[in-house]
């Protein structure tokens, strides 16, 4: 029986629209993902179809604090160039 990692995605929540679930690692099956962000009913008949366990990865130990983040304005940590005066 084979294994598919998955973990949520930071910037996606229910009922945004988007697929909220990332592929990080398949092991003990032969599959290539071409589409590594997935929905939940995907992966569960993807994990069904490869006779594999889904193993549900923690997001992190900031992961609380990350929503807060987004929310203020800021997003992923970059940095924007503003315009040059000169």
């Amino acid at each position: 029986m084979g294994k598919l990692f998955v973990r949520e995605r930071r910037d996606v929540g229910p009922g945004a629209g988007r697929p909220r679930f990332a592929i990080v690692a398949a092991s003990g099956v032969d599959v290539h993902i071409y589409q590594t962000h997935i929905r939940k009913a995907e992966l569960e008949k993807l994990a069904a179809d490869l006779g594999a366990e889904i193993v549900y990865l923690p997001r992190g130990e900031h992961a609380e604090e990350a929503g807060t983040e987004a929310e203020s304005g800021r997003r992923h940590g970059r940095r924007h160039r503003g315009r040059q005066e000169g």
